[in-house]
């Protein structure tokens, strides 16, 4: 039986990721990535050292309103700071933070399940 939830075909979902980039939607983008449903940014970011309420603009701004953001860290899992977490909190997003890869299948399952997601993943390198 076939389980695989039907997608529309503009959502975004990440086929493979590892090394330098990810693969999304059989299209190959490298660097680090802010993902929406309906899109991908490039994101200057390359460990926890870089992650300030400016990284964070794209996602605050974006409508319809993301409710959820998943922080994919990169290999190690890894925790943002407080002041940082409550400015998303203000903004009605919910973050949950843990390695790139358990990321990039959490957001795969919450846009299957219309979520409104995005995932702000650091690559791998």
């Amino acid at each position: 039986m076939d389980i695989t939830p039907a997608l529309s075909s503009d959502r975004l979902v990440i086929r493979s990721y590892g090394g330098d980039g990810f693969n999304i939607n059989d299209r190959y983008v490298t660097g680090s990535i802010l993902l929406f449903p309906t899109h991908v940014e490039s994101w200057p970011v390359t460990g926890l050292d870089d992650l300030n309420s400016d990284v964070f603009a794209p996602v605050v701004v974006e409508r319809p309103a993301i409710e959820i953001l998943l922080v994919g860290c990169g290999k190690n899992p890894g925790k943002l700071d407080e002041v940082l977490k409550e400015s998303l909190r203000l903004a009605k997003i919910v973050t949950d933070v843990m390695t790139t890869g358990a990321a990039c299948r959490t957001y795969n399952v919450l846009v299957a399940e219309d979520r409104r997601v995005a995932a702000a993943l650091i690559a791998l390198q």
